[in-house]
């Protein structure tokens, strides 16, 4: 019986690594709100050293509709900005010499439609990769019977663990989309 836990915990842990990297990626998306998660795919040229922004500077959300971005050191101030400008966020930054401000736009009907197909393909990778690891998990569990270190019965029980594991996490990427889906929409 216990020989096939490893075999699950090894599943669970590999679906849970695939809602984290689900999650970050939903956070990029950006919808019509401010929210200083847009901006963690942001790698600034920090003294020649390729750096995350949120390392050299702090942002916060003061308006439901702007990122506001303070820099600890200023003379980085242009290659954050530089960095914003090249990145594919379609945001401009403006500065006061300071701090920087993101004036996040109100989201076209076609920008939303567009953010609604890509968060639909992200959603469909990440319930592929879930039943992925279902697969190599049942394929582990199916190799332990054939050395007989499961009986026929214990494969079944095994193989249902993996299938409860697999439809929770596949409910947990539909909510998150949910979710989601609703912030593209909201005006």
């Amino acid at each position: 019986m216990s020989m096939y836990l490893d075999v699950h915990k090894e599943a669970e842990e590999k679906m849970k690594k695939t809602i984290k990297v689900y999650s970050e990626e939903l956070a990029g998306i950006r919808a019509g709100r401010a929210n200083p998660a847009m901006l963690d795919k942001i790698v600034v040229d920090y003294y020649g050293t390729p750096t995350p922004l949120k390392q050299i500077a702090s942002i916060t959300a003061p308006e439901p509709r702007q990122l506001l971005i303070q820099a600890w050191d200023a003379n980085v101030i242009p290659n954050i900005e530089k960095a914003i400008m090249q990145s594919d966020l379609g945001l401009n930054p403006s500065t006061d010499g300071k701090n920087i401000r993101l004036i996040i736009p109100q989201l076209t009907e076609e920008r939303r439609k567009e953010l609604t197909k890509y968060l639909k393909k992200t959603t469909e990778n990440a319930k592929v990769a879930i039943r992925n690891e279902r697969r190599d998990a049942n394929d582990k569990l199916k190799k332990m019977e054939k050395n007989g270190e499961l009986t026929e019965d214990d494969l079944k029980r095994a193989e249902d663990k993996v299938q409860e594991l697999t439809d929770r996490y596949i409910e947990e990427i539909d909510k998150m989309m949910e979710r989601k889906e609703k912030e593209l929409m909201e005006v």
